[in-house]
Order: structure tokens, then C-alpha cells, then sequence
């Protein structure tokens, strides 16, 4: 078939990393750590990447015949990706609202930023510490506030207990302590 009649899908989000879309009117609440982990991947991109894939780019085109030029044809593929991602970066960086949760200080109740240990039915101790979409990693124990996890944990204070509905039934968690500090 000739490259003519197909179409390559540059509209959708799913080359972007593990972008989640938030809920309408929801504020992009995010750390300054996590603002600066965005903020240094737009300018990797922006400043290193995107300026040496050009030059490639410009050095294969100048070579002749395009149409079977692998070079050039992965380098235009690849910076539609880093535009793409581009985009999405300074479009989060815009929406988001920074929230540093050492400025806190002092607080027994639970809200973004927040660090928390939780105990389980079992006995199992877990610390989650509550960020933005655009940081969490549940690997590693950042968890996104707009989770179920979060949500169930949020407003509450130590000693309470949390209601989790997960699919293989409820499960109570309860709050062993909440600090809030910089996360890193």
C-alpha cells in the first residue's frame, strides 16, 4: 500500500509517558520536587535532544532520496514524539499548582503532600507519601492524590482507621502516623 493512503495517529497521549487525565476542574497539584523533575525533562528534550535529532535530520535529508532513508525517516518519527511530549510538558507545567508539603509543618490530618505509614489487617507496615499525577509511583511508594488509596486516606489523622475497596474486597488500613516533609 502506498504511504499515501496511511496515516499515522499524532493526536493521542499514549507516547507521553504514564499521563493520566484529570478529572474537569481538578487543579494539577504537584511537589516542587516533582515540578522540577517535569521542568528538566522539557528542557532535556528541548535543548539536547530536539537540537542534535535536527542536525540528523537536516544531514539525512541532504543525502537524496528520502523515501528509503532510515535515518531521516526515524528521525522525523522520533521528533514528532519529542515535539508531542513537548507539548504535553509545558501544558501540565502550566496547569500545575505547586504545593510544597514541608511548608505544612505540624499537621495530624492528612492532605496532599502528606506522608503516611499504615498498617494492614496482616500487620503489614507501608509508607505512601501522597503527590501529584505526573510523579507517582507506586513502586516506590508515591502514590497519586487522586488514587483510591489517597482518597480513602485523605482528612484522616493518626490512629484512624481507612476503608479501602479494592477488587478483591475491603481492606482497613490504619493510621499509624503523617509527616510531612520534602520529598525526594
Amino acid at each position: 500500500m502506498s504511504k499515501a493512503f496511511t496515516r499515522e495517529d499524532d493526536s493521542g497521549d499514549d507516547e507521553l509517558g504514564p499521563a493520566i487525565q484529570l478529572p474537569m476542574g481538578v487543579k494539577n497539584y504537584i511537589t516542587p520536587n516533582g515540578y522540577c523533575k517535569l521542568k528538566e525533562e522539557l528542557d532535556q528534550l528541548w535543548k539536547v535532544e530536539r537540537p542534535a535529532l535536527v542536525q540528523m535530520v537536516a544531514w539525512a535529508a541532504s543525502n537524496g532520496d528520502r523515501s528509503e532513508n532510515g535515518d531521516y525517516i526515524y528521525g522525523k518519527k522520533r521528533l514528532r514524539e519529542i515535539d508531542r511530549r513537548v507539548r504535553f510538558l509545558r501544558k501540565r507545567l502550566e496547569q500545575a499548582e505547586v504545593v510544597d508539603p514541608a511548608r505544612r509543618g505540624e499537621c495530624e490530618q492528612i492532605f496532599f503532600g502528606a506522608t503516611v505509614t499504615v498498617c494492614d489487617s496482616s500487620g503489614c507496615e507501608s509508607i505512601y507519601s501522597i503527590v501529584g499525577v505526573d510523579e507517582a509511583d507506586a513502586g516506590s511508594g508515591l502514590i497519586s492524590w487522586i488514587s483510591p488509596l489517597a482518597r480513602a486516606l485523605l482528612k484522616l489523622r493518626e490512629g484512624e482507621t481507612a476503608t479501602l475497596r479494592t477488587p478483591s474486597g475491603v481492606q482497613e488500613l490504619e493510621i499509624l502516623s503523617v509527616a510531612y516533609r520534602n520529598l525526594t
